[in-house]
């Protein structure tokens, strides 16, 4: 077998999948080939995600399969190696005491992968765990190497300068600094000219984008006019600092979707403040309204966090109205998790039971259920532009893809292809789902004269 093979497992956020596509390019630069399944692999990487205490555990579990592959196959030359942010927060253990590993890398390190692996091929364990200061990867060409050839990621800055008590991303990923706006633009034309249909701006708080040049708002702009017939999408923004400006755009720009992730996390003042997050249920209202005049149509989705330290039954029952209030389309909900080195866990105790936990995120999921069915309702009889994705998992005959609005939509295959935006009037729907019947094949350009004129 080919010591020169790798495979990666990725877990976790967006950013965790942009970044394996920069490892892709990385190792492949120095004459490594990837597979697509870890038996054919000398050497295995597990990208990993440190946000919540579950996704941690199935990465522990993975890494002791993996351990067991290795004495099976009786492979002393088969290397096995954690990268991104589980990797600095548990380097001894990971590697001295349990032994899992031989390589550890952190998020900003990957650089200097092929001469770790060198040292892991002597014999030796190896790590690089430093975060920087200036690293945003931005010469490096990402290799994607999924099925889906109509959608990518691209990550525009990384770190964190929020300080969020819940979060380690700040501990796991550092400080945030920006790439240059005209590396990320050449990206979006290269995946322009590659036939992409739509592209997710990264970043862990995308609206404090700054490259001394550019702010998001004009990164926004810019990317809009790389290809007026590729969807621009972004991921995450943070409700204090939301430029005003940026909506303005997205209202004016028809490929800049109408569609924002804007986290909530709680919705009682108290427990923002034990957060750390620097906005009150008032001010994220009005945030929330002004997105809506500004961008009519507009959908929404959010990250709760249900549990949090001190959180009581009022304090619960606040989170509940916000979401009723707002009416989110699609939110992200967790039972609070303790990370080590926060804020959280140095200055308040987990003293929320586990069972009330549990009950209050089945409550709060049960709402929004709700929510969202009684939302995409009202989408019935409506027509949306849909970018095919690819097959339906349900049937071969029928389709899936999202719409402009983020939702996603089934129908009927007919003569359409992955890549094509097809109108489709929706007829049905479930909480999760919208069903139509397609229309034509048309474009974001074709389908804006038609809306305005209608």
């Amino acid at each position: 077998m080919d010591q020169r093979n790798f495979y990666i497992e990725t877990y976790g956020c967006q950013m965790n999948v942009s970044d394996t596509e920069i490892v892709n390019s990385i190792l492949m630069e120095d004459g490594m080939q990837p597979v697509d399944e870890p038996e054919d692999a000398e050497v295995i990487f597990v990208n990993t995600c440190s946000i919540r205490e579950n996704a941690e555990e199935r990465v522990w579990n993975r890494l002791k399969e993996f351990k067991a592959m290795k004495r099976e196959r009786d492979n002393q030359n088969m290397t096995v190696g954690v990268l991104g942010c589980m990797a600095e927060r548990i380097r001894d253990k990971i590697m001295e005491k349990e032994e899992l590993v031989d390589l550890v890398v952190g998020p900003d390190a990957y650089r200097d992968l092929p001469k770790l692996l060198a040292d892991v091929s002597d014999g030796q364990k190896a790590a690089n765990t430093l975060l920087s200061l200036e690293e945003t990867y931005a010469d490096i060409k990402p290799v994607r190497r999924n099925d889906n050839d109509v959608s990518a990621f691209v990550t525009i800055m990384r770190g964190c300068d929020n300080m969020c008590a819940f979060c380690v991303v700040p501990f796991t990923r550092g400080r945030e600094r920006s790439r240059d706006a005209e590396s990320i633009l050449e990206e979006l034309q290269q995946l322009s000219d590659q036939g992409y249909k739509e592209v997710t701006l990264l970043g862990q708080n995308v609206n404090s984008y700054d490259d001394g040049d550019n702010s998001f708002a004009d990164l926004m702009y810019k990317a809009s006019q790389v290809d007026p017939e590729m969807r621009i999408r972004f991921s995450s923004p943070h409700p204090k600092d939301f430029p005003e400006e940026l909506l303005e755009i997205i209202a004016e720009q028809p490929n800049l979707c109408n569609y924002i992730h804007i986290p909530a996390q709680s919705g009682n003042n108290d427990v923002l403040e034990r957060m750390r997050r620097p906005y009150t249920r008032e001010q994220y209202m009005e945030l929330v309204e002004k997105m809506r005049n500004i961008i009519p149509g507009v959908t929404l989705s959010t990250d709760i966090i249900t549990g949090f330290c001190g959180e009581t039954e009022e304090e619960h029952e606040d989170t509940m109205s916000l979401m009723a209030e707002v009416e989110y389309d699609l939110a992200y909900m967790f039972a609070y998790s303790e990370r080590g080195r926060t804020l959280a866990q140095r200055k308040y105790e987990d003293d929320v039971p586990e069972d009330v936990k549990k009950r209050r995120l089945s409550e709060i999921i049960e709402q929004q259920m709700d929510i969202q069915e009684k939302r995409n309702k009202k989408e019935i009889g409506r027509r949306h532009l849909v970018l095919v994705e690819g097959t339906s998992k349900r049937s071969d005959e029928q389709l899936c893809g999202r719409t402009d609005t983020n939702k996603m939509v089934v129908f009927d295959r007919e003569d359409y292809e992955k890549g094509d935006y097809v109108e489709v009037t929706i007829t049905d729907c479930t909480s999760a789902t919208l069903m139509g019947d397609p229309i034509k094949k048309s474009s974001i350009e074709e389908f804006e004269q038609e809306t305005v004129a209608a």
